[in-house]
């Protein structure tokens, strides 16, 4: 069984480690022509929460589906 302490450090690890997956894709993809000249910045910014929420929503599904199959053991 995970300990509390367990289930921290495995959740912060996933997410962190899904949120740079996550930004390294989106780098390969050209947001250019979308960019306003002079909004470099703002740009950037909006791309790394972009990439905060995706990578922490596609990590809370992982993590989601390691506790259901942990909890599968309690159905029998």
């Amino acid at each position: 069984m995970f300990s509390i302490g367990q289930s921290a450090i495995t959740g912060l690890l996933s997410h962190i480690i899904f949120i740079i997956i996550t930004w390294q894709v989106m780098q390969a993809i050209n947001f250019e022509p979308l960019i306003r000249k002079n909004r470099t910045t703002e740009a950037r910014i909006f791309l790394l929460l972009l990439a905060i929420v995706i990578g922490t929503g596609v990590s809370r599904f992982f993590l989601d589906i390691l506790q259901w199959s942990r909890d599968l053991l309690f159905l029998f």
